[in-house]
């Protein structure tokens, strides 16, 4: 796809972008790994911990995005 014709305001309807990473970022440094291989470590313990429930209520917020995204015909969006 051409870079150009992408939405300069595009929402972030993925939700590694609206959601893991966000809460990875805020798990994964505590305690703070001292090496590539603490921080992998820690990586793998918060993935491990999340939940059906949570997946499920980052999947229905997915929905009302695309949702939202729809009805502004593509528009920004506010959450």
């Amino acid at each position: 796809m051409d870079k150009n014709r992408w939405p300069p305001r595009s929402p972030d309807l993925n939700p590694c972008d609206f959601y893991l990473w966000g809460y990875l970022k805020s798990k994964v440094f505590n305690p703070l790994p001292n090496s590539l291989d603490e921080l992998k470590i820690n990586i793998r313990r918060e993935i491990e911990k999340i939940t059906k429930d949570d997946l499920k209520r980052v999947f229905l917020n997915f929905e009302k995005r695309v949702v939202l995204v729809i009805e502004s015909k593509g528009g920004h969006i506010e959450e």
